[in-house]
């Protein structure tokens, strides 16, 4: 697990001039299990194994992504019904979700470079959970019901947390944090064989 800072490409390798998980991570044969776009905070989930890979990322395995999304503005009851009853992005629909008014997280760590700011707009934060995961698509499905997303943090990928992994840190997990998750989907899943990092 990885909480990937702000500008940082969820890829090792970068024809630009800009950062990547190599920067930070020196762990051969690894590789993430899904994308958090440059723009993007937080929880990043790394394996070697392929089946664990497609479990997490493929979004037909509905395994959920909670997000903590700083909006400008604060968002209605309806829009908080439209998010959670689906949005029409144009391409498709997003699937039902999880989303409500949260307090600020007053332990998450200062974004460089900070969001703007603008004394008279509000902003306000919003719990989002959903099990898709499209190119951009929580920043997509806040514009659409008026309310842009200003900052962007992933919180949780199934049952793994950023509690307790400072910014721009990584861990191996746990066979024990592991094992529990392959097991609801398959007797037979090649990491509960081997000695596979996570």
């Amino acid at each position: 697990m990885f909480n990937k800072p702000h500008g940082v490409l969820t890829q090792f390798t970068s024809d630009e001039d800009r950062r990547t998980l190599a920067d930070f991570i020196d762990v051969p044969g690894v590789y993430p299990a899904g994308r958090l776009d440059a723009d993007s905070e937080g929880l990043v989930v790394l394996t070697d194994d392929g089946v664990m890979q497609a479990r997490i990322s493929e979004p037909k395995h509905k395994m959920t992504k909670v997000y903590w999304v700083q909006v400008e503005g604060v968002p209605s009851a309806a829009a908080l019904e439209s998010l959670r009853s689906g949005v029409n992005l144009g391409d498709f629909i997003s699937g039902r979700c999880e989303a409500d008014l949260m307090a600020e997280p007053v332990t998450l760590w200062s974004r460089d470079p900070p969001i703007r700011y603008r004394a008279a707009v509000p902003t306000s934060w919003i719990r989002l959970a959903i099990t898709e995961g499209k190119n951009r698509q929580v920043r997509r499905m806040t514009a659409k019901v008026g309310f842009p997303t200003l900052r962007l943090v992933r919180w949780s990928v199934g049952p793994w947390t950023l509690d307790g992994l400072e910014l721009a840190q990584w861990r191996r997990l746990a066979v024990s944090e592991v094992a529990p998750v392959a097991k609801s989907w398959s007797a037979s899943v090649p990491a509960l064989r081997s000695n596979r990092r996570y």
